[in-house]
């Protein structure tokens, strides 16, 4: 039962960062009906998949694996689990501006998307990226028991 949890973990967190992806690229063109469509339809299958990696993570912690004692005295898992809270914080802010466009999008009309919130979008996007490549590495940290305390 561990080793599926661990792949449906690891699966639903590929499947967050390609999503990512899609937004960062995306976000490189024109923002038309389509690219909004993709946009959103995109920030849909992040949301679900940060879901997923939430609460299989917790199944994992709780009740699998190494137990909670161990995840609580790991350096590593702490800090990956604030970076995630806190990438997941962020993640807020592309969504609002995908969501307000959702009227437009409808009506099969380009959103308005101002330039320097475009900016901003992408930027947090960038970040997010980021977060997510810092919290495979640490992943990997806590794993091979790296920064444990007492």
């Amino acid at each position: 039962m561990s080793t599926l949890f661990a792949f449906l973990h690891h699966v639903a967190a590929f499947v967050l960062f390609a999503a990512l992806i899609v937004e960062f690229v995306t976000l490189r063109d024109p923002v038309t009906v389509r690219t909004a469509r993709r946009l959103l339809k995109a920030d849909a299958v992040l949301g679900l998949a940060a879901v997923i990696v939430l609460g299989i993570g917790i199944v994992r912690v709780v009740w699998l694996d190494k137990g909670l004692d161990y995840y609580l005295h790991s350096i590593p898992f702490l800090a990956k689990f604030s970076l995630f809270v806190l990438t997941a914080l962020l993640s807020i802010y592309p969504t609002r501006r995908f969501m307000a466009w959702r009227l437009a999008v409808r009506k099969g009309e380009p959103p308005v998307a101002d330039a320097a919130v475009l900016r901003k979008v992408r930027l947090v996007v960038h970040v997010e990226m980021t977060g997510v490549v810092l919290i495979l590495l640490l992943a990997a940290m806590m794993a091979r028991g790296v920064a444990m305390f007492e």
